[in-house]
C-alpha cells in the first residue's frame, strides 16, 4: 500500500490530525546524522524508488476519500538527490493535482523549486521546510548531502509567494544549535514563513553513535543528558523533561514575539501550541487533536 496512516509509532504525544503518508522512495540520501528513520528502514542511506509506484498510485488514489489530508513524505524526503534523475515526486504531484485533497509536503531540499509550476496549481497546499541551523559548516557536518541553509532560505521565500510555508526548526540539539534561535526565527520571518515547528533531538543507538563520532567534544554532556538523566519514551531517549520544556518554551516565546504561530512535535507540551504540529491548521477544515487518529483504511 502506498497510502498509510501517518503515526506508525502510535505516539500518544502526537497532535497531528488524521492523515495519510505517501512517498515515492524508500530511504533518504541527505545522510543526516541525527535521523531516526535509519533505525527501522533497512539500508536507509541507500535510497531507492518504490516499485511500480505510478501505476499503483493511479489505482489507490481512487480509494482515498475526498478532501483527505496527505503528507509527502515523513521518513524519506520527497526531494532527495535521486529525484533529480527519476522525478517520481513530480509524477506523483501530476496525479494528485487532479483530486480534491489537502497536501503537506515535508522537505529540506531546494530541489522542490523544479516543481514550482505544478505546486502553483494546488489550492490546498502547505510546505513544511526543515532547517537545523544557519551555520553553513555545522549544517554540512550534520546533513552532509542536504542543500545549504542559504539555499533553503531562498527556497522558502520563493514558495511563500504561492502558499503557506512552515518551518520545522529541528532537531534542537543541546547545546549544539540552540544559541542562535532568535536569529534563525527572525530570518525565517523575513522569508515569509508563517509557523515554527520544533522538537528536541531524540536518540536511538544508531543515530547517537553517529552524533558522538562527529561531535566527540559533546560526548560527556550527551552521555550524561541522555544515558544517565534522559527519559525513555517509547523507543527513544529524550532529554530530561525540565530541560526539554525550557528549550521548547524559549523557541515558543521567540516565535510568538516574531508574530509567528508555534508548535512542538511529540514533546508532551501540546498546551504550548498555537497550531497543529504539522502545519495542517492552515487548512480551514482541519483542527489539531490531542491524540493522533488514523484515517479510514483503504478498501479493495
Amino acid at each position: 500500500m502506498l497510502f498509510t496512516p501517518f503515526d506508525p509509532w502510535k505516539n500518544e504525544w502526537c497532535t497531528c490530525p488524521a492523515k495519510y503518508s505517501l512517498s515515492a522512495y524508500i530511504g533518504c540520501g541527505h545522510n543526516c546524522l541525527y535521523c531516526y528513520a535509519s533505525s527501522y528502514i533497512k539500508n536507509f542511506y541507500m535510497p531507492r524508488p518504490k516499485k511500480d509506484i505510478i501505476n499503483k498510485l493511479e489505482k489507490e488514489i481512487k480509494k482515498i476519500p475526498k478532501n483527505s489530508l496527505i503528507s509527502i513524505a515523513n521518513s524519506s524526503d520527497p526531494y532527495l538527490p535521486l529525484e533529480k534523475k527519476l522525478r517520481l515526486t513530480r509524477d506523483v504531484l501530476k496525479i494528485l493535482r487532479n483530486y480534491n485533497l489537502k497536501l503537506i509536503i515535508v522537505t529540506k531540499s531546494s530541489l522542490i523549486n523544479k516543481d514550482f509550476d505544478i505546486l502553483k496549481e494546488f489550492k490546498k497546499l502547505v510546505i513544511s521546510f526543515s532547517l537545523t541551523t544557519l551555520n553553513e559548516n555545522l549544517a554540512k557536518k550534520l546533513e552532509p548531502h542536504a542543500p545549504s541553509p542559504k539555499r533553503r532560505l531562498e527556497t522558502m521565500e520563493k514558495l511563500s509567494r504561492i502558499t503557506n510555508v512552515v518551518c520545522r526548526l529541528d532537531p534542537l540539539i543541546y547545546p549544539l544549535n540552540i544559541k542562535k534561535v532568535k536569529t534563525v526565527v527572525k530570518e525565517l520571518k523575513n522569508r515569509g514563513v508563517k509557523q515554527i515547528i520544533t522538537s528536541t533531538y531524540k536518540t536511538k543507538p544508531d543515530n547517537f553513535k553517529r552524533m558522538l563520532k562527529a561531535f566527540s567534544e559533546y560526548k560527556d554532556i550527551w552521555n550524561e543528558l541522555y544515558l544517565v538523566k534522559g527519559e525513555r519514551i517509547g523507543r527513544y531517549l529524550y532529554l530530561p523533561g525540565n530541560l526539554r520544556k525550557k528549550l521548547i518554551k524559549e523557541v515558543r516565546e521567540i516565535s510568538l514575539n516574531a508574530g509567528l504561530d508555534f508548535s512542538s512535535c511529540r514533546e508532551g507540551f501540546s498546551d504550548l501550541n498555537t497550531k497543529s504540529c504539522d502545519g495542517s491548521s492552515f487548512f480551514e477544515d482541519v483542527n489539531p487533536r490531542k491524540f493522533s487518529a488514523s484515517p479510514p483504511a483503504l478498501g479493495g
